[in-house]
């Protein structure tokens, strides 16, 4: 009578400077959006998990936000949510952009060299460099880090992350399921909406407005005529700000409004009706009682 297989399950951080696509990686593994990306960096604000499971394996993935110096009390806080990280989880995926290897990355590297913990250097869009390319940029990391593992791969396309997953099996420990099987995330609803339609002021915004930005969901549990309302306020910190976020006759915050539904209604599978209002928040970001009233909390990490 053959052994059956253990059941493997553990916590895996992804850590990694600004917009190397740590995000990216997470939707693909999870098989679905949880967490916000954008070609800007510093998307990604709080410590967000994504669930992926499989019969005999469950793996909780933490992204992260971009390590980075920091000049703000929220830049503060996305390093300690970065680092907190790295406290009660079992391995740590270090991701870096093949393309750009630098001092940031030996920054990160050092701060990671003295986890008594398995720490995989995961080399992001090889799409985007030619295949001779990868031995040097490996080399370039075994002078700078201790890693268990080097994995090549692309979030956006797929390639390598089998191999990945196949590799983290080996290393994580035999350990229950610690989530039912439909669970993605660990973060509630109205965080991961509110993440949407941040992600489209991102994606639709230039210039410092994306950077001063919040996104509060203000209620979401009622229901009219067979749609979830939703209201919710964009808080800014510059009057001329708030103008770029209204646009002309109101025309950008239509465009905002229009594209965060459609990601909703995705998400939630259910039609939505989504009401934003735009606020003035002078300096929010060096504000602790207000970043702590919107979710930022540094008392959590």
């Amino acid at each position: 009578m053959g052994q059956t297989s253990k059941h493997k399950s553990g916590f895996v951080a992804l850590v990694g400077r600004p917009n190397v696509g740590k995000s990216t990686l997470m939707n693909r593994l999870i098989g679905q959006k949880v967490a916000i990306t954008s070609a800007k960096p510093q998307t990604t604000r709080n410590k967000i998990s994504g669930i992926y499971t499989e019969d005999d394996m469950q793996v909780v993935f933490v992204d992260t936000p971009g390590i980075f110096k920091s000049h703000s009390d929220l830049d503060e806080y996305m390093d300690k949510a970065s680092l907190s990280s790295l406290k009660d989880v079992d391995l740590v995926m270090f991701m870096v952009d093949a393309k750009e290897a630098g001092k940031g990355e030996e920054y990160v590297a050092g701060l990671l060299k003295d986890l008594d913990i398995p720490v995989f250097l995961v080399i992001n869009k090889i799409d985007q460099v030619h295949p001779n390319d990868l031995l040097p940029i490996i080399d370039s990391y075994q002078a700078v880090g201790k890693f268990a593992e080097f994995l090549p791969i692309s979030a956006r396309q797929g390639n390598g992350v089998d191999d990945l997953l196949k590799t983290l099996k080996d290393y994580l420990p035999e350990g229950p399921q610690y989530y039912a099987s439909d669970e993605v995330t660990d973060r509630p609803e109205y965080f991961v909406v509110a993440e949407m339609i941040r992600e489209q002021i991102l994606r639709l915004t230039d210039q410092e407005v994306p950077h001063s930005t919040a996104v509060w969901v203000d209620q979401m549990n009622q229901r009219i005529n067979g749609k979830l309302q939703i209201d919710a306020t964009i808080f800014v910190e510059k009057d001329g700000q708030k103008r770029i976020i209204i646009g002309q006759r109101g025309s950008m915050i239509k465009q905002i409004g229009m594209r965060s539904r459609k990601e909703i209604e995705n998400l939630l599978g259910e039609k939505v009706n989504l009401k934003l209002w735009v606020k003035v928040r002078r300096d929010w970001r060096q504000d602790p009682s207000f970043l702590k009233s919107i979710g930022y909390d540094k008392k959590e990490l």
